[in-house]
């Protein structure tokens, strides 16, 4: 797979005319398009028919987590949009993950499941009752969704190493956190270069704000390409 098809652009911006002028301007670029709660809450499922439509790969991140049926449910509709990947929240528990895996059609969708996000640290899991460290529960929670029959995670960076040796080649790790060499952090406590996260053994890197926020998001685009062609 060249680099730029392990490259997915966060479209993380309020209205769905500002995501289509993104996309024109990096169609061709990037291998896929994210769609996340707050453009989907704005465009509804027609925006991402319509990119579907013009050939393009959509990762839908809705980060489905509610009782069993009802997110089977939501899965099977995201599938008919078309997406190529779709999320749920590993916290959602073995009834959950299996239901919506088994709400897949043959229709291509991959199913991933949420570890942790990629804000959380130690303090922020012990407020909400996590008794262990960031680590080991990003690793039991993607044995519990390759148990349960899911293609796969999204987690951060760092535990990449982990994941893959616990769950094999095959299992598909979506990283999300990712800067380029010298660019700021934000709120992602738990962060790294395009390099470091495929060295690591990452199938796909999500960026946002390095590429929304370019005075030219096709040139910033264009340089993670290069910093990870770079580092595979």
């Amino acid at each position: 797979m060249k680099a730029q098809d392990r490259l997915i652009v966060a479209l993380d911006v309020p209205t769905v005319e500002e995501a289509r002028a993104l996309v024109d301007r990096l169609a061709g670029q990037v291998g896929l398009f994210k769609i996340g709660s707050q453009l989907f809450t704005a465009g509804g499922p027609g925006f991402v028919r319509e990119l579907v439509a013009r050939g393009e790969k959509v990762f839908l991140d809705l980060k489905y987590h509610d009782i069993p049926n009802t997110v089977a449910s939501s899965v099977s509709e995201a599938c008919r949009l078309g997406v190529t990947l779709v999320d749920v929240h590993a916290l959602g528990g073995r009834a959950m993950l299996q239901a919506a895996a088994g709400a897949l059609p043959a229709m291509g969708t991959r199913l991933l499941a949420i570890t942790l996000l990629t804000s959380h640290d130690e303090g922020s899991l012990q407020e909400i009752g996590f008794t262990g460290t960031v680590v080991p529960s990003v690793h039991r929670l993607a044995l519990l969704a390759r148990d349960s029959g899911l293609d796969g995670v999204v987690a951060s960076p760092h535990e990449i190493g982990v994941i893959r040796e616990a769950c094999g080649p095959e299992f598909l790790i979506v990283t999300p956190g990712i800067r380029p060499v010298g660019a700021h952090t934000g709120d992602q406590a738990r962060a790294a270069t395009p390099g470091t996260a495929l060295r690591a053994g990452a199938d796909y890197l999500v960026v946002g704000r390095p590429i929304l926020e370019a005075a030219d998001p096709a040139a910033a685009a264009r340089a993670i390409v290069d910093e990870m062609e770079g580092g595979e």
